[in-house]
């Protein structure tokens, strides 16, 4: 449910890429007076995402504060005991993701133009579905996406769930669940179709011999079927997210999808 507020945010800080990529959706940028330099935002940098610089966020005088993820928990508690206003977003599936988009629009001031975004975000997510609904059930191919190297890590969270919209399995975790580290020989047994690499932090520049240069046994890597994808349509719980399902189901079902 879409947080509700009467306030309009005029001038915020975002701590989080995925809000700052929010903000940019809804047309709302003009109000961002400072973000980390994970963000892409032409204001000035308040630090990391972990790490911000507490100074520099008093120096915007932001009346709103927006982080995001449970590793932000910390920051997000020492805001508000400094007397911020946070709205902060800890979705981990793909439903919650795309309400987070209703919520920081509505924590804006923005109900209208949050609902109008989630709604076009499920719009598209619908359209994949219908593109891909001709395929058996049980002939979808396995995916396996790694979203750290080293060690291996599956991702989860919402990742379960963009694989089968995008018209794949993913029996390595439940939607949801975080991700975690994994054995060559899980993997193995699943045998994946598609090894998908998108390495946090990486963005389209992750080594995929990082997995083709493992002693795992897999009849993707034997077939060059192991793309990398940018880290941000698959990590990031922002708009982008819906893209990183589109740009899957081209890479898994590519005649659906050129034609």
């Amino acid at each position: 449910m879409a947080v509700q507020t009467d306030r309009v945010a005029a001038r915020v800080v975002s701590l989080a890429p995925s809000a700052t990529e929010t903000l940019r959706e809804l047309g709302a940028t003009d109000r961002l007076v400072g973000a980390t330099y994970h963000c892409e935002a032409e204001v000035p940098a308040v630090g990391g995402w972990l790490n911000p610089d507490y100074d520099a966020v008093a120096e915007r005088d932001p009346d709103l504060v927006l982080t995001a993820d449970d590793l932000q928990a910390d920051v997000t508690a020492d805001l508000r005991d400094r007397g911020y206003d946070v709205f902060h977003a800890d979705p981990t599936t793909l439903d919650e993701v795309i309400e987070s988009f209703a919520d920081l629009g509505a924590a804006m001031g923005m109900a209208e133009e949050g609902a109008e975004l989630a709604k076009r975000a499920r719009t598209r997510l619908d359209r994949v579905r219908r593109c891909v609904s001709d395929a058996d059930p049980d002939e979808r191919p396995v995916v396996y996406c790694e979203e750290w190297s080293e060690p291996p890590m599956v991702a989860g969270n919402w990742v379960p769930e963009v694989v089968e919209v995008a018209g794949g399995r993913y029996p390595f975790v439940a939607p949801g669940e975080r991700s975690r580290e994994i054995s060559g020989t899980e993997v193995e047994t699943a045998d994946p179709d598609h090894v998908v690499i998108h390495v946090c932090g990486h963005g389209a520049c992750a080594d995929p011999e990082a997995v083709t240069d493992r002693d795992w046994d897999l009849s993707a890597v034997a077939r060059d079927d192991v793309h990398v994808v940018d880290d941000s349509l698959l990590n990031q719980p922002s708009p982008l997210l819906v893209a990183g399902v589109e740009r899957l189901a081209a890479l898994l079902y590519p005649d659906v999808f050129d034609a």
